[in-house]
């Protein structure tokens, strides 16, 4: 049988498409060839707005799109408690107590299974290499919810759950490659934790990491008097829907379960609701907004790149409009020549893309060097296919976006007039500087948007920079004293311990003073209690005012530098057996003594009962928890010395936070201070050792690193539109070469074609301006969740951001301007 060479299942039409095609592309590619400066200027500007854009979609598909590595994540809940408003205002969502979960999870329809988890630290490695490990002891079902199974050994069974039998441990991966060398032997091996024997009997995979914290899990094994705790919130719950369960239903269920409980145990559960979030939805938690804005902010400069690259084209199919006109004069269609210009922009974006890509790939590192502490999921960002696919389609989209305004533009030449015209530099060109001068209004106008989103976030970062947060930073070192939890039998042991810490670090050279508090301003812990106050109605649990509660010792006040402002400070004479004092912070003496002295006072803790503090103090307010909180936080400060054991249940001792104030540089004194600690008792772990005005700047790294993004996608743009103004002008100039040169032989002076030059440049880049203006404000509430101290409308940014992009483009025309002036009228009528 003779086979031909053409492709025998395409007709006859489709050969004849792929041919023009073919040949298309062959001459575009030629004629890309000749002109080298074009096209790797073209190149460039696509690469860099395709690479942003990749770079960010690999992030927002990771963290944002890409499914929870689970089986079947989207049945995975988070559950919380709602807490009653009135004690708790402003915060929507609160850990959960032991009996509550129970309740819930033997009273739902809803779900297949619930399970708890905590947190907790235990310390391993002795005298030689103490060093202080993150667990997550879990309830019974925990991995089952999340479908995921060890790599070695086994899970946790009902039997491990009981108490006195949770001396297991399932090992995460990191932990298990870092510390035991990966060893499969590990499984059935003893190792210490707290100074107790623990058996592995499992190992995780490398991409389980749930709660992100953890390197370790135990079982929960709660004690009968545990489980039944309904007014201590200290864990969290995860659960899945059964198969056709909508989240609705599950909600609607648990919030009836809630209002059962509220009736049975009003003492402790009145106004406790229950809030269902996917897993999804609570793992990407806040960064949601501030990746949506960025992969805003990269289209934005991929549009700028392509109108660019437009006006580049734009000018070259103009610089050719003799030959095209020849083209078709000789029968080429409209359809044959958009074919060819859009052959040309397809070739660009192609090695635009690839080239974007190899760019991406660095963005993608950098990004995730300096995301990760914020990112969910940072391990998962990779280019792998979706994010080429998406690269692929960015290049076409920019490809066509950038070739068809032009070849539509030409199409509409009049070809005859275009014959006569020739390829004269004084040739009439309305039609194409009107085009020009929209796409550059376009450029101005989304830089503007770009550099008001940056602006507000350098004003939001040095909004928070100058916030005062209650305390003197400067010459503040910090660290964690992370003592086990069965550390001392009793409360007097652990006071005792901490008393020699601090006697130790106080005679240390270079030591001003020192302190301690179970958690530092800043951080993420702390804790919220209920409050019951002298002289006001006796009300339930649930009903009583809530407060930010603080143990602290004598002498971490005077350290922290925070200002008293009435009574007096905690002293070594507060301790137990003396009568029990508090310091409270200022909102708090407003807030219940607005028209009173609060000093001698009383308050009762409600977690420890039967004691009535006396308030001996009045201190400033704190920055507790970030420097952009926005309330007032009533604090409570009770010393560590008349610390004891919650009623009902074993005294468990628990890390505190040194705040040492020195005459030098704080870190110069980490050695001393350190070896201080570990004169009092060597195995014990001394772990996240920084200043205060590092914890502080790390407590800034959301803001910080969105303004940078944000700043650095803006000054791309930027830089984008002053070449963008430039390259519209410059050829401009060269296209009114004839014209200025006849003002000139008539009398213009230079002034004079400087002004009108500087006038043709200004006019789209106000224009922009004024559009540009008019989207900001009609984007302002999408910036307003990622600001602080500063209006989505500032003036003030408004105006200076204006006046840059006003005086880069003055900047831009300035060149092309010049040139005008360099025109010799003689010279050019006699080359016209």
């Amino acid at each position: 049988m003779h086979v031909t060479a053409d492709l025998p299942f395409i007709g006859g039409q489709e050969r004849l498409l792929m041919r023009n095609l073919f040949s298309d592309l062959q001459l575009a590619f030629r004629i890309l060839l000749r002109n080298p400066g074009f096209t790797v200027t073209a190149i460039l500007l696509l690469a860099l707005g395709i690479g942003a854009n990749t770079a960010i979609f690999s992030v927002v598909n990771a963290v944002l799109l890409r499914p929870l590595p689970y089986q079947d994540s989207s049945r995975i809940m988070q559950i919380w408690h709602v807490p009653p408003a009135k004690s708790f205002p402003g915060m929507t969502l609160f850990s959960v107590s032991p009996a509550n979960y129970l309740d819930w999870q033997s009273q739902n329809r809803s779900f297949e299974a619930m399970a708890a988890y905590g947190g907790a630290r235990f310390n391993v490695g002795g005298k030689e290499r103490p060093e202080s490990i993150q667990a997550a002891p879990v309830a019974p079902g925990f991995f089952s919810i999340l479908r995921v199974q060890p790599i070695l050994g086994r899970g946790f069974t009902p039997d491990d759950d009981r108490p006195g039998q949770g001396h297991v441990v399932v090992l995460g991966n990191a932990l298990w490659r870092e510390r035991y060398g990966a060893d499969p032997g590990v499984v059935g091996r003893n190792i210490v934790l707290d100074s107790e024997t623990y058996t592995v009997i499992g190992v995780m995979p490398r991409t389980f990491s749930f709660p992100s914290w953890a390197q370790l899990w135990t079982p929960l094994a709660w004690t009968d008097e545990r489980r039944a705790v309904r007014g201590n919130h200290n864990y969290q719950v995860i659960g899945r829907v059964k198969p056709g369960v909508d989240i609705r239903t599950a909600q609607a269920e648990l919030s009836a379960i809630s209002t059962r409980l509220e009736q049975l145990y009003p003492e402790d559960d009145k106004g406790w609701g229950a809030k269902i979030l996917t897993l999804r939805e609570q793992t990407v938690g806040d960064v949601r907004p501030a990746l949506l804005v960025l992969l805003g902010a990269v289209s934005f400069v991929l549009l700028i790149a392509c109108a660019n690259v437009a006006n580049l084209v734009l000018g070259k199919i103009l610089g050719r409009k003799k030959e095209i006109a020849i083209r078709s004069a000789l029968g080429a269609t409209r359809g044959a020549i958009l074919r060819l210009v859009l052959a040309e922009t397809l070739l660009l974006s192609l090695a635009g893309g690839a080239l974007g890509l190899f760019l991406a790939r660095f963005g993608t590192t950098l990004i995730v060097k300096f995301l990760a502490d914020r990112l969910p999921r940072f391990a998962e960002i990779t280019l792998n296919a979706p994010v080429l696919a998406f690269t692929a389609f960015l290049a076409l989209f920019a490809g066509a976006l950038a070739g068809l305004l032009p070849a539509l533009r030409f199409t509409k030449t009049d070809v005859n007039e275009a014959l006569k015209q020739g390829q004269s530099r004084g040739s009439s060109d309305s039609g194409g500087s009107r085009t020009r001068g929209l796409l550059v209004v376009s450029e101005v106008a989304l830089s503007l948007v770009l550099l008001i989103g940056a602006g507000l976030m350098v004003r939001t970062l040095w909004q928070l920079s100058n916030v005062k947060p209650g305390f003197d930073p400067n010459g503040l070192l910090t660290m964690t004293v992370s003592i086990p939890a069965n550390k001392f039998p009793t409360p007097a042991a652990y006071i005792s311990f901490f008393e020699r810490v601090l006697q130790q670090v106080r005679a240390t050279p270079g030591v001003e003073s020192a302190g301690v508090i179970d958690d530092l301003p800043m951080g993420d812990g702390g804790s919220h209690q209920p409050v019951a106050i002298e002289g006001q109605p006796v009300v339930p649990m649930a009903d009583q005012p809530e407060v930010d509660v603080r143990l602290i010792s004598a002498g971490y006040l005077r350290s922290m530098r925070v200002p008293l402002l009435s009574g007096r400070d905690l002293t070594d004479g507060d301790v137990a057996g003396r009568n029990p004092a508090v310091i409270i912070s200022e909102s708090m003496a407003k807030r219940f003594w607005p028209n009173e002295n609060p000093l001698g006072k009383h308050l009762t803790l409600t977690f420890y009962p039967g004691v009535s503090r006396e308030i001996v103090g009045v201190v400033g307010d704190v920055k507790l928890d970030s420097l952009d909180e926005t309330r007032p936080v009533a604090t409570v400060y009770w010393p560590l010395d008349q610390t004891f054991a919650t009623p009902g249940e074993p005294w468990r001792s628990f890390p505190m936070s040194l705040a040492v104030r020195t005459s030098t540089d704080p870190l110069s004194t980490v050695t001393t201070v350190t070896g201080a600690v570990h004169e009092v008792d060597p195995e014990t772990p001394v772990t996240e050792v920084m200043t205060m005005n590092e914890l502080i700047s790390n407590s800034l790294s959301p803001q910080r690193s969105n303004m940078l993004l944000l700043a650095a996608f803006a000054g791309l743009a930027l830089v984008l539109t002053a070449v963008g103004i430039y390259s519209v002008l410059s050829y401009a100039v060269r296209r009114r070469v004839r014209e200025i040169g006849i003002r000139m032989a008539l009398g213009a002076s230079h002034a004079d074609v400087l002004k009108m030059v500087l006038a043709d440049g200004l006019k789209p880049i106000l224009l922009g301006v004024a559009i540009g203006y008019a989207v900001a404000l009609g984007l302002g509430r999408v910036v307003s969740s990622l600001i602080f101290g500063v209006r989505p409308t500032d003036p003030l940014t408004f105006a200076t951001v204006a006046s840059l992009l006003v005086a880069v483009g003055v900047l831009a025309t300035i060149m092309p301007a010049y040139r005008a002036t360099r025109v010799e009228p003689v010279r050019t009528l006699r080359d016209e």
